[in-house]
């Protein structure tokens, strides 16, 4: 693999987003409108858990960005689904980069979307939404990185296995709600039903909320949720790097 081949694609990916930002301005836009609303409700869950001194940003703000976050796996599939809408696809599979190559350079500029929702998020969080660390820094960046790991996988899966924009559009969409439910990012896990408990450490959004909440309320150390966001990432990595062909049809728009 040739890192001038993968920082070419990633030149253009930038210069794309920079022509059309709204795809990363929900990643942030909307959890700005809604942790006003949320965080009462949050602060009260967490006070009746213990918390006494919680206000409410300790689950807001994890939750906005694990919420949201999935939506990135909609904006990776876009940067495959744009290519072939726009009939440029053909030319980069003519050009000498090999198909590791692409898949690389079209991670880069999702993670960097994800890492600025992140900064953007916690640190708003902090200046504004009452957010105190107690824990470490380092671990909730550490967490922040596996999971945004996972989303940019994860939408290299589903661009390896969807057809056309759509289908991807919709599984995004119904896996940032749904992962977000049983995460127990729109509501604190411990008010979830029964059911939902039992089933939500089978996904990984649960277990980027326990390491948030681990790193943010000291509880315990961030070593197994990184590792089980560390797998999961792995095995949509595996998925998408065996599914994916540069030859596929692919419908970009309808």
């Amino acid at each position: 693999m040739k890192a001038g081949r993968v920082t070419a694609i990633v030149r253009q990916d930038l210069r794309v987003l920079r022509t059309d930002f709204m795809p990363v301005m929900l990643l942030v836009v909307l959890p700005f409108l809604l942790m006003p609303f949320l965080k009462p409700a949050f602060e009260l869950a967490l006070q009746r858990e213990g918390f006494r001194e919680a206000t409410g940003a300790e689950q807001v703000i994890p939750g906005m960005a694990v919420t949201f976050g999935f939506f990135l796996v909609g904006n990776v599939s876009l940067s495959f689904y744009r290519e072939h809408g726009w009939g440029t696809w053909d030319r980069l599979r003519s050009s000498p980069s090999t198909t590791v190559e692409i898949l690389v350079g079209k991670m880069v500029v999702p993670l960097m979307q994800v890492g600025g929702q992140f900064i953007l998020l916690f640190v708003f969080g902090g200046l504004v939404m009452g957010l105190h660390i107690k824990g470490s820094w380092l671990s909730l960046c550490a967490v922040g990185a596996a999971y945004a790991l996972f989303l940019v996988t994860t939408g290299l899966a589903v661009t390896a296995l969807c057809r056309t924009s759509m289908q991807a559009n919709a599984v995004a969409n119904i896996g940032a709600l749904l992962l977000a439910g049983l995460a127990g990012a729109l509501v604190p896990y411990t008010l979830l039903p029964s059911w939902a408990q039992d089933l939500a450490p089978a996904v990984p959004s649960y277990w980027a909320m326990e390491g948030y909440r681990d790193a943010i309320f000291k509880e315990a150390t961030i070593v197994v949720p990184v590792l089980c966001l560390l797998g999961f990432s792995l095995l949509s990595a595996a998925i998408a790097f065996a599914r994916f062909r540069v030859d596929d049809p692919k419908v970009g728009f309808l």
